[in-house]
């Protein structure tokens, strides 16, 4: 039988659907990470009420089936909430509509519906999309049972492409260098505030003299005691509690001192809600400490506030943490370096150890109100009711976070560029780990994959750094290719390649140099060191642009033998630069012709009539391979 309060009154009587009874009630998603009351859907508020109720049967089996986080799963119900309030107010008999039953209303309603969510959100939006994609979604999963039939017209649908474009997010960019500093000196202001607050409460339990029922319920050292140890609660004290004009100072000193201004009627809620903030951490606080821990590590702001007790291990070098990204499916262990124990400076610096150390102390207490030391949060609060019920929880990473932060970075007068999201303190990070590491994006980009980063990190600033560390390793490269060519060696040269200082400062071997002497390593226009380590092809195969190139190569060595070759391929590049346009001929030979036309200014007139003699007397020709006649010569 359904439980007490599971029953709704009907607007119509439940249907008979494909052999089985539509089952009565709400229905509800539960997840016990992140957010532990129940996500709701009534079906029986609206008309459609047995196609809603097909869809939350849906929702609520899928949801556990894969498993959706919090966030999805009220995006689903909120998906749900759409459609069939659109469904109540443009179906002429929305009660008779079901996924089951083969007609055309249903699909045109899918049809428009998803039309229509272009019209409610800013132009560019993901969210109709995303929309349409949900409702399709869970009839999809509901086709693929046998027990559940879907109408052929609504399979047909949901199977093509949604009416809709895909919107596109505006990317987040990092902040300045001085607002970061601005937002992390804030924290750290916040984080003593709450650091001096925690140890007043401290010793004011110190300072007590027993129950406030014995010793007087006016002394807020006795009221701390009897919080601390559990014996009574603040639902108990409160109606013991004084109002404002019966209050002594000590009482109103501690409203003022917790961030309060004292009122008549609000009185005992602000006195609960300032002894809660002597015991506990409040939410501010865990938001100093996420904006820190962000800062220090550049990960994502919901793996660091998912980080439980059981995943922190100190280590003599810093500390070790297990970070559950849930959207990307990935568990990883990260090693964070940074000093060891030390006591609660005044001015902390930026380290995961030491901030993981500060906020464990400052949580400790709301672990064991929990009694879940060993597998609790390590981001906690304490917070109080009107009412004086008093509740534990972890930082919630919902999508109201970037809001909250914003929130709170506004309530303490700090004015930074909008949006103002935490977000882009990672993207911060990022930035300085682009400049540092000179936009190499295999060590930027190593906790998430390339694709992310590219779509994601690599715009504004961070594209900017590295486009150009790109840009100027690839000036340096073709600069030092240009200013590093051939090895140009004269007579005297040549006599000393035999000496082993002339060939260690050459970078060759007593073979290579013998070889070169005798021109076993002749290439046609120039000698080279090695022809099978080519920098223009793989290694240990012979090289494959030889001679065309030798005279752009580093490798090369021009020895005075290569004279009367090198004029002959003067004479060549000569009649390539009266064929081939200038922009074409410098893009394919300027390098090596600079290169040519400045060996051969550098022979004296008298070396380069004796090489001309030579080709004459001696009928040289120049020899360049098969392929440069069929590239350039046809």
């Amino acid at each position: 039988m359904p439980r007490r309060g599971e029953y709704a009154v009907p607007a119509a009587a439940p249907r008979e659907l494909g052999g089985r009874l539509t089952r009565i009630g709400m229905r509800q998603v539960v997840r016990e990470n992140g957010r532990r009351s129940p996500v709701v859907f009534d079906p029986s508020r609206y008309r459609c009420m047995t196609l809603a109720a097909e869809l939350a049967d849906e929702w609520v089996a899928y949801a556990e089936l894969t498993r959706l986080s919090t966030p999805s799963v009220v995006t689903y119900r909120n998906t749900l909430r759409r459609f069939t309030a659109y469904a109540d107010l443009h179906s002429d008999d929305a009660s008779a509509l079901s996924l089951a039953k083969d007609t055309a209303e249903l699909a045109g309603l899918i049809h428009q519906w998803s039309r229509s969510l272009i019209t409610e959100f800013a132009e560019g939006s993901t969210s109709p999309a995303n929309y349409c994609n949900v409702l399709r979604t869970l009839i999809r999963f509901r086709a693929e049972r046998d027990d559940a039939p879907v109408a052929s017209s609504v399979q047909r649908l949901v199977s093509s492409p949604i009416p809709v474009p895909f919107g596109r997010t505006d990317e987040l960019d990092e902040f300045t260098r001085q607002e970061k500093q601005a937002l992390i000196r804030l924290a750290w202001e916040q984080v003593r505030v709450m650091e001096g607050r925690l140890g007043r409460g401290r010793a004011l339990i110190a300072s007590a003299q027993g129950h406030p029922a014995d010793h007087g319920w006016f002394d807020p050292a006795n009221l701390l005691w009897a919080l601390d140890n559990g014996t009574t609660s603040f639902q108990e004290i409160r109606p013991w509690l004084p109002r404002l004009n019966e209050a002594p100072p000590v009482l109103i000193e501690i409203v003022r001192r917790g961030g309060g201004r004292p009122s008549g009627r609000m009185f005992r809620f602000q006195l609960m809600v300032a002894l809660a903030a002597l015991l506990y951490p409040r939410r501010e606080d865990l938001q100093a400490f996420r904006l820190l821990l962000v800062a220090a590590t550049g990960h994502a702001p919901e793996e660091l506030t998912g980080v439980r007790v059981g995943d922190v291990e100190f280590t003599p070098s810093g500390v070790r943490l297990t970070m559950d990204k849930r959207r990307a499916g990935w568990v990883r262990h990260r090693q964070f370096d940074g000093p060891g124990p030390a006591s609660h400076p005044a001015k902390g610096s930026l380290n995961a150890p030491e901030l993981l150390r500060r906020l464990l102390a400052a949580t400790e207490k709301a672990r064991a109100a929990l009694a879940d030391t060993a597998s609790g949060s390590v981001f906690l609060s304490g917070s109080v009711t009107i009412d004086g019920k008093f509740t534990v929880a972890p930082f919630a990473s919902n999508s109201s976070s970037s809001s909250s932060f914003g929130r709170w970075v506004a309530g303490r007068g700090l004015s930074v560029s909008q949006p103002v999201d935490i977000r882009r303190m990672r993207k911060s990070v990022k930035v300085e780990k682009a400049i540092a590491r000179r936009g190499v994006v295999a060590d930027i980009a190593d906790d998430h994959t390339y694709q992310t980063f590219m779509g994601h990190y690599a715009h504004g600033t961070t594209l900017h750094v590295i486009s150009g560390s790109v840009v100027n390793r690839a000036q340096h490269r073709w600069l030092n290719t240009a200013l590093h060519g051939p090895v140009v060696v004269d007579d005297e040269a040549v006599a000393g390649l035999d000496d082993p200082a002339a060939q260690a400062a050459l970078g060759i071997s007593l073979d290579q140099a013998q070889q070169i002497i005798t021109g076993q390593l002749d290439m046609g226009v120039t000698s080279c060191r090695d022809p099978f380590d080519s920098p223009y092809s793989k290694a240990g195969e012979l090289c494959a642009v030889a001679p065309l190139r030798c005279l752009e190569c580093t490798h090369a060595f021009i020895l005075p033998s290569n004279l009367p070759q090198l004029l002959l391929f003067a004479q060549y590049l000569e009649r390539l630069r009266l064929r081939l346009s200038p922009q074409h001929f410098h893009t394919l030979w300027g390098q090596g012709h600079a290169n040519l036309k400045a060996v051969l200014d550098a022979r004296k007139d008298n070396e380069i009539a004796l090489a001309r003699r030579q080709i004459k007397d001696q009928g040289l020709t120049l020899q360049l391979p098969l392929a440069a006649h069929a590239e350039f010569d046809q």
